[in-house]
């Protein structure tokens, strides 16, 4: 019986680090300025050509809720996430709960990028 309880420990732990080091690398696109969020509905100076969708994370920590929602944005092969939104709910005892939203897009293969980061960007498993 104790080998079929415990026999998704070690499946949950190594989930767990490539999750981490999937927001890492987010973490260094983002930092960088190589993956743009923004509140507005448009990147300047770039032109959205496909949108892929909302993206979405909630938790108890703002890094961790922010981050995890650029990961998926990056692992749906977004360039960038517009139209960025937060919230915050206080519970009365005294907890923060974090939820970040906005919508994956890629841009037009334009001339001004030389073909320049004009590829989604992939995070590797």
């Amino acid at each position: 019986m104790l080998f079929l309880l415990g026999g998704n420990d070690k499946k949950a732990r190594k989930a767990e680090a490539a999750q981490t080091e999937n927001l890492e690398r987010v973490r260094e696109l983002f930092l960088s300025g190589r993956f743009p969020v923004v509140t507005t509905d448009g990147v300047e100076d770039r032109r959205i050509g496909r949108v892929l969708g909302l993206v979405a994370c909630r938790g108890y920590d703002s890094d961790e809720t922010f981050f995890g929602m650029a990961a998926r944005a990056v692992n749906k092969g977004a360039q960038a996430i517009v139209g960025y939104q937060e919230n915050v709910a206080f519970h009365p005892d005294g907890s923060k709960y974090f939820s970040c939203y906005g919508t994956a897009v890629q841009f037009c293969r334009d001339e001004k990028d030389g073909g320049n980061g004009s590829g989604p960007l992939r995070l590797q498993a």
